[in-house]
């Protein structure tokens, strides 16, 4: 498995605590980028932008990576375009919510 797989199954522990789905699967996850020096860059999307729980959502993502072995550095960037929808959640993740 490499780093940026490794991330990803990380992030699977990280859930929104209103929906009970991890943040992988809910499809809020748009890209992983990990550079030679294992400083990783997450871009990543909330439900909403007006989510109340922006922090504990973004804090727990950074820490997560952080505990990897693997990684040095780790900057969350969150953007709001393209605009989050369900569409973007994993096959598991639509499972979760009955769909």
């Amino acid at each position: 498995m490499n780093v940026k797989e490794k991330v990803l199954e990380a992030l699977k522990s990280v859930y929104d605590p209103e929906l009970n789905i991890n943040v992988v699967d809910l499809g809020l996850i748009y890209n992983v980028e990990v550079s030679d020096e294992a400083d990783v860059i997450i871009t990543m999307t909330l439900t909403t932008p007006g989510c109340p729980l922006h922090d504990s959502i973004t804090t727990g993502v950074r820490y997560c990576v952080q505990g990897l072995e693997e990684t040095r550095n780790v900057e969350v960037n969150l953007v709001w375009e393209p605009a989050w929808s369900p569409e973007k959640m994993t096959p598991e993740g639509l499972k979760l919510l009955g769909r």
